[in-house]
């Protein structure tokens, strides 16, 4: 059956704002303006995001008045699933639908002893890179900072409390770095250790196509590790595949990476998807060694994910063990990702696209 969002027009779209949209400084200074002490946004974050509450009454450690208060001003709602589909391989993909009937996806992989969440940014996006199907659909809006941090929020919320979910991506629907402060804002939420979600920085990856001038800023507001989809070695190519390459090219993307404050032992991971015919060639991976020799480089090599809305396809197996193998002879640590959830709606922005369609 195929799923229709509903109608904006019909939907009711909350009057009060969304808690989870203040940062803790925010949040702080309304309560300074509204004669609470400090000390409450603590309690309140708290409610949200560890004991996972569903209302304001719920916060029993606080008054009735400042219950009352805050429930007058801010809304707290969970993101509506709309639809979930789970792959053989334990992969589970989540349409989500927003307040004001937009769709938005999230995935769930498990890894050997972690599980790995994918998450969006923006509904929709604006880079149109040829080999991405939620570019096909353009830009509807970006994500608010609660919506982003709700797909986490909410799915720890949906799951049996393992405590399996450790690592975070963001690398679904959107580009993170075109709504920077929102992305930023929801990340420090994210890894907060003491009020937040508690997810350590060092296993958060924030995936770019390369708006180069976010690059510097990104570095300096908050340390996460940073992935960048390069997927080609020459200008040409990568300005078909991935249009912002005409406006950051391959040695400016570069170069911004070169600066890039990193900590200690962090590398920054270039993702390369393989597509047949386009960028697999052996001339291709001595390009690409070449080319992240000046930069403190791992590299994920992601074979193409063919879907029935895509003209390219997936390399050989021979054709890609030879990519690597050139990489590994210049001593780069190069990792093969295997797409997961084959057997479900696995490409990202598919679930999605199929739920508009009429």
């Amino acid at each position: 059956m195929t799923l229709q969002p509903q109608n904006p027009e019909k939907r009711e779209i909350p009057a009060k704002p969304e808690i989870k949209d203040l940062t803790a400084e925010q949040l702080a200074d309304w309560f300074h303006q509204h004669g609470v002490r400090k000390f409450r946004v603590s309690q309140v974050l708290k409610w949200i995001y560890l004991h996972q509450v569903e209302n304001f009454e719920q916060m029993t450690d606080l008054s009735r008045g400042i219950r009352a208060l805050i429930a007058d001003h801010f809304s707290l709602n969970r993101l509506k699933i709309q639809k979930t589909e789970i792959s053989r391989d334990g992969s589970k993909k989540y349409l989500f639908q927003l307040h004001d009937g937009n769709l938005i996806e999230s995935v769930l992989i498990p890894e050997k002893n972690h599980d790995t969440l994918c998450i969006s940014s923006q509904v929709g996006c604006a880079q149109g890179c040829h080999f991405c199907l939620t570019a096909h659909g353009g830009l509807t809006r970006n994500l608010s900072a609660g919506e982003i941090i709700s797909q986490v929020n909410d799915i720890k919320h949906d799951r049996d409390s393992t405590g399996k979910l450790t690592n975070i991506v963001l690398m679904g629907m959107g580009e993170p770095l075109a709504n920077y402060t929102n992305v930023v804002n929801a990340l420090k939420m994210i890894t907060d250790g003491n009020v937040g979600l508690k997810i350590s920085s060092r296993r958060v990856t924030l995936s770019t196509a390369g708006l180069v001038p976010n690059l510097a800023r990104l570095g300096k507001d908050i340390q996460v590790n940073l992935a960048i989809s390069l997927n080609a070695t020459e200008n040409k190519t990568r300005d078909w595949l991935m249009p912002l390459n005409r406006k950051y090219p391959i040695e400016k993307l570069l170069a911004a990476c070169a600066d890039y404050p990193l900590q200690n032992r962090r590398k920054i991971t270039f993702e390369y998807i393989l597509i047949k015919g386009v960028n697999d060639t052996p001339e291709d991976a001595q390009r690409l060694a070449r080319l992240l020799r000046p930069i403190r480089a791992k590299i994920n090599l992601i074979p193409f994910n063919v879907h029935a809305e895509s003209p390219f396809q997936c390399p050989d197996e021979d054709t890609i063990l030879r990519f690597q193998g050139i990489l590994l002879e210049k001593s780069y640590t190069v990792i093969i990702r295997r797409s997961k959830g084959g057997d479900i709606s696995a490409a990202c922005g598919q679930l999605r696209a199929r739920s508009l369609r009429p």
